[in-house]
């Protein structure tokens, strides 16, 4: 445990900062989770979308309040849209 007293400061910062960004990790994995079910379910278009923007929406913001990196966020984005289109692609070929 820290003795100074700025130290004890930044020990209470960061234990903020580490509930906040684990918090906003959770929030981007339920939204990709609900992306990757409605894929499961066989949702129509629309309704995929939707929660594709959702998700899009939450890693981005996530990404503008230090939470990742820009290239992870911008990885997590890909490797969602990748599944998502190749679902549409499987279910126009039907």
């Amino acid at each position: 445990m820290p003795n100074v007293k700025s130290a004890k400061k930044r020990l209470r910062q960061a234990e903020k900062r580490r509930l906040r960004n684990k918090a906003i990790r959770s929030y981007v994995k339920t939204c990709i989770k609900k992306v990757l079910a409605a894929i499961e379910a066989g949702e129509d278009r629309d309704t995929l979308m939707e929660k594709v923007r959702m998700a899009q929406k939450a890693i981005d913001k996530a990404h503008s309040k230090g939470v990742f990196h820009k290239n992870e966020a911008a990885r997590k984005k890909s490797r969602l849209m990748a599944k998502v289109n190749k679902y549409l692609l499987e279910k126009e070929s039907k």
